[in-house]
């Protein structure tokens, strides 16, 4: 029979008959009406779910995840104020039920059946997906999270902390706001999870502030896959840091008075909690999921059998609520359910790519002009470096100069990675920031990439300008879905109401000489290039990555993009180009306001035999091949894209030309830039162009750390076997 018949069949009968579960609420903080609001919320929750599987029956409605057997969560969204951020379990309608009618706002039954019609005017997401979430009610929108929002619900809870002190512009959050985060049991054995647990833990320890709630929705099994009896608890009871609070979450009058109790513990101590709920999953997963497929039928009526709206109905029995009037509200409103969803009719949707693609970008947000800092004050912060800047220097302290200069004028920027502050950044980057803006703003962070960056999405959401760093390119594959789940995502998912604008620093890409092999030098970056929205920035020369960090800082301060800039190991200390001593590839530090905008390309020389395509480590080995090619009478012109997505098209077509085209691409041969190069090319209608790539293969440590990258000798032997195969015709 259809499990959700036999629940709704099964509460009626209990209601009418008063049999209700044994035993009384303890303790219990809701009065009569307060209680009767959030049951009409439970219920309202129940009932859409109810209608949203009979949408999908005749084919108005799509996959959805429901939230019966988590109806206590009602019970949070009473007990947490309007203002503090809530990062959703997708089970949690009733959360976000109960907190609009505590927010006073009508119209939630409507928002939620759009949601689940997939409908254009859905205010959430704008068709793109069923999800919760709301720009008003403070609840960013989570799509089918395994634990990924848990890392940015750290970040969210610490930027509330940093605010305190130095609010940011677009700041969101109350100064005295906690950051809630609710996930399953299932979800707690993630990585993802037990890693940001352990980053609120180890924060915590430290003395740091961290107003963040931890929520488990204990169901008690995964899918199908079940949770050890008293997982959740022994798991939980006794980390470092971390205050633990259980209840009954069928019960929302004792759930409440426990979630009121651990919402101000947090919110007085401002320290991280964790609330462990029992719950109940009713129906299956999800969608057509059928329980009985997989647990025995006794099973499934004994979880039935702790129908949460039981519980309530007891509850407000107890209060003097007459058993008809408790199920009179039930049918009521699940009548009152049905007739909107049949009152929407047939809903406008989605249907083109550019419908669909609207929210990839975010929208350009207004900010404050920015000065910058007096002559005396940047003097003060620059220290003995300022007598240098206009001297020749590699990369790395370009960039430095760069972050400083940033740092300064914008307060809200903030730093964070492994060893970034005290000691500097590996190779010395980040050097004397720590000393001269503090442990606030540059923040030295545990080894977890994933809480790296989760902490800066986090921060993003609360108005700062996170700028993290991976300390190794190789180290990002750790934590690469916080950016295609969960950064690049959000404005997509919300339909532009919610961004989180960042840049981030990667040290990248190959050639160090005999240091770390595959874990150091790391030259694949396929996993960046087709995240959607994501900005890539790849500069050779020190001067352009000062000027090219400066830009992709404005672009997440002004359009709320997420940036990602590569820096090349190698090249942070390259002083020469073609003789020892020539300090030729050393640059001078460019004036604070000068940029490079996205979609130029860096073009070096009017040679007109030969174009060569390339960027990072490939630009240095090239125009090294171009010198050599010049001795032999070949005239080339060096194009270096700087930006590897979206790829610079229109600026590279244009300084190619009617050349010949030779790509130089550092990255694999599958998988890596000069696939998409290739590509343009031929669909420009380019008759001549060939490729140099690195090997389909990992790096090697020692001697041979270059045998499978493109080389000086190797571009001019692809040259000169393109330019033949033109002579030829």
């Amino acid at each position: 029979m259809d499990r959700v018949q036999i629940v709704h069949e099964n509460f009626l009968r209990r209601v009418a008959a008063e049999e209700f579960p044994e035993g009384k609420t303890e303790r219990s903080a809701l009065d009569a009406e307060t209680a009767m609001t959030l049951y009409r919320a439970q219920v309202l929750s129940r009932a859409l779910d109810i209608e949203s599987r009979a949408m999908q029956k005749r084919g108005a409605g799509f996959y959805t995840i429901g939230s019966s057997g988590h109806e206590g969560m009602a019970a949070l969204g009473h007990a947490l104020r309007v203002d503090d951020i809530a990062f959703l379990h997708y089970r949690d309608a009733a959360f976000q039920i109960a907190r609009a009618a505590k927010a006073g706002q009508a119209g939630m039954m409507r928002d939620m059946l759009l949601s689940f019609a997939c409908a254009a005017e859905d205010p959430t997401s704008g068709g793109r997906h069923k999800v919760l979430g709301s720009r008003a009610l403070m609840i960013p929108p989570q799509t089918s999270t395994i634990a990924s929002h848990l890392p940015k619900a750290v970040g969210a809870a610490h930027s509330i902390t940093l605010a305190r002190r130095n609010r940011p512009e677009h700041a969101i959050l109350a100064r005295d706001g906690i950051a809630m985060c609710s996930f399953g049991d299932a979800s707690l054995n993630h990585s993802t999870a037990q890693g940001a647990i352990n980053a609120a833990g180890w924060t915590a320890v430290q003395g740091v502030p961290l107003p963040l709630l931890f929520v488990c929705e204990d169901n008690g099994i995964g899918i199908s896959t079940k949770t050890p009896a008293g997982w959740v608890k022994a798991s939980m009871s006794a980390r470092p840091g971390i205050r633990y609070f259980e209840a009954n979450g069928l019960d929302m009058f004792a759930a409440s008075a426990v979630a009121l109790e651990a919402a101000e513990w947090v919110r007085r101590h401002r320290k991280p909690a964790f609330l462990h709920l029992r719950t109940v999953r009713l129906y299956g997963h999800a969608g057509p999921d059928v329980v009985t497929t997989y647990l025995p039928k006794a099973e499934v009526e004994a979880d039935e059998a702790h129908d949460p709206l039981i519980y309530s109905a007891r509850g407000l029995a107890a209060q003097g609520v007459p058993a008809k009037k408790i199920a009179e509200v039930y049918t009521e409103t699940l009548d009152q359910v049905a007739q909107a969803a049949g009152a929407l009719g047939d809903v406008a949707r989605l249907k083109t790519a550019g419908d669909v693609m609207a929210s990839l970008i975010p929208p350009r947000r207004a900010v404050a002009p920015s000065n910058g800092p007096s002559a005396e004050k940047r003097s003060a912060v620059f220290g003995s470096d300022a007598g240098q800047l206009d001297q020749p220097q590699p990369m790395g302290r370009l960039i430095n100069w760069a972050l400083h200069d940033l740092m300064l004028a914008h307060d809200e920027t903030l730093l964070m990675g492994e060893d970034v502050g005290r000691k500097g950044g590996n190779y010395g980057v980040t050097q004397k920031l720590h000393a001269r803006f503090g442990p606030a703003r540059v923040i030295d962070t545990l080894l977890d990439e994933q809480s790296i960056l989760g902490l800066a999405i986090g921060l993003a959401h609360n108005g700062f300008i996170p700028m993290p760093e991976i300390q190794f390119l190789a180290y990002l594959h750790n934590a690469e879905d916080q950016l295609r789940g969960e950064a690049a995502t959000l404005p997509f998912f919300s339909n532009g109401q919610w961004a989180n604008p960042m840049v981030i620093r990667i040290s990248a890409l190959g050639y160090q000489k005999g240091f770390g092999g595959h874990f150091h030098n790391d030259n694949s970056i396929a996993v960046l290039r087709d995240i959607p929205g994501v900005i890539i920035a790849c500069p050779s020369t020190g001067d352009e990555a000062a000027m090219m960090l400066r830009e992709c800082h404005r672009l997440a301060r002004e359009e709320q993009r997420v940036c990602i800039f590569l820096e090349p190991i190698a090249l942070y200390p390259m002083r020469d180009l073609l003789e020892p001593g020539d300090g030729a590839w050393m640059r001078g530090y460019p004036a604070p306001d000068l940029r490079i905008e996205q979609g130029t390309v860096g073009v070096h020389g009017d040679g007109a035999d030969l174009a060569i395509v390339t960027y990072g480590n490939g630009h240095y080995l090239s125009r090294q091949a171009q010198h050599d090619l010049a001795a032999s009478g070949v005239a080339v012109r060096v194009i270096d894209l700087r930006w590897l997505a979206p790829l610079p098209q229109a600026a590279m077509m244009d300084a190619v030309g009617d050349r010949p085209v030779l790509i130089v691409d550092e990255c694999r041969r599958t998988g890596g830039q000069a696939e998409a190069l290739m590509a343009v090319m031929a669909e420009q209608g380019q008759r001549h162009f060939a490729r140099v790539t690195a090997e389909d293969s990992f790096i090697a440590t020692g001697p041979a750390y270059g045998a499978t990258l493109p080389s000086r000798d190797g571009i001019v032997a692809a040259a000169e076997a393109l330019l033949a195969r033109v002579g030829q015709g």
